[in-house]
């Protein structure tokens, strides 16, 4: 992706930032350009090509009331026929079949010892990120500005395994999504370190569809652990896979984003972003 569009992001995120403070008083399209520097015609055109909307309908993805609505008009769909929808097409990201295969208690235990890990870093339209791979699927997708510290956060998860910054298939696979042309998608598997209640969270997370949020109440009763919110809650945020596995679909039962570890701008700017896809 080339350097001007992650400089765009920068600026969709200061703009994201500044209508999130300032939503209740409904900020004009000129004083919104004028926090980012740009004039109105600029800027207006700027967010519709990124977003796909106009800044005034993304400001309507952003309200609570909005999420609300979602909740209450998706929420059956979710919990009793989404987790159930498979391979219904190609057109949507939910509708990718993404495998998890957790590692092996040993592969957990020591560190990733007898692992080779493919890295590389890439642009995305949310920042710049990093994403990992073994011989068996991706294993770690972090967005981070700085390189030096995303390959240390890497590292410190997998301390005892071999790196290679190289592309593979997996990598490849997995970025495509960020090209919004989902039939040029293999299978995307996921080769990921975690508790067995983590990787069943995971896995639930990868069912919620593109553009419908879910609660962490919701996300616990459809594991069958009802009074397991909180819990859940901890798992999503060690989610190490950013984006694939959708954990910016869960908020708050009040409409409220809930925490992010990739920061709640971001969170609000892709929940956003899907919502303007499912819309056109």
């Amino acid at each position: 992706m080339a350097d001007n569009e992650h400089i765009n992001y920068k600026r969709i995120a200061v703009a994201i930032d500044y209508i999130k403070l300032n939503f209740k008083n409904q900020p004009s399209l000129d004083e919104i350009a004028g926090v980012v520097g740009l004039s109105p015609f600029h800027f207006q055109r700027l967010f519709t090509q990124w977003a796909g909307v106009s800044p005034k309908k993304f400001i309507q993805y952003l309200g609570i009331e909005y999420a609300k609505q979602l909740l209450k008009e998706k929420q059956s769909t979710l919990l009793d026929t989404a987790y159930e929808t498979g391979l219904s097409g190609t057109s949507r990201l939910h509708d990718l079949f993404i495998s998890i295969e957790g590692m092996t208690p040993g592969e957990f235990k020591n560190g990733g010892k007898n692992l080779v890990i493919n890295y590389c870093f890439a642009e995305s339209p949310f920042g710049k990120l990093i994403v990992a791979s073994t011989a068996k699927g991706i294993c770690h997708m972090f967005f981070e500005e700085d390189e030096p510290q995303a390959l240390s956060d890497l590292e410190f998860r997998f301390p005892n395994a071999q790196y290679h910054q190289v592309v593979d298939t997996f990598q490849q696979n997995a970025l495509f999504i960020f090209q919004k042309d989902w039939k040029k998608l293999d299978q995307i598997k996921l080769h990921l370190k975690g508790t067995d209640f983590q990787l069943k969270v995971w896995e639930t997370l990868l069912k919620i569809p593109l553009g419908t949020i879910s609660t962490y109440g919701a996300m616990a009763k459809s594991i069958d652990r009802p009074k397991a919110a909180r819990a859940v809650g901890t798992a999503i945020g060690r989610n190490p896979v950013a984006f694939l596995i959708p954990c910016h679909r869960v908020i708050q039962a009040s409409g409220n984003l809930g925490g992010y570890m990739w920061g709640e701008t971001r969170k609000s700017a892709i929940m956003g972003w899907e919502a303007a896809k499912v819309s056109s």
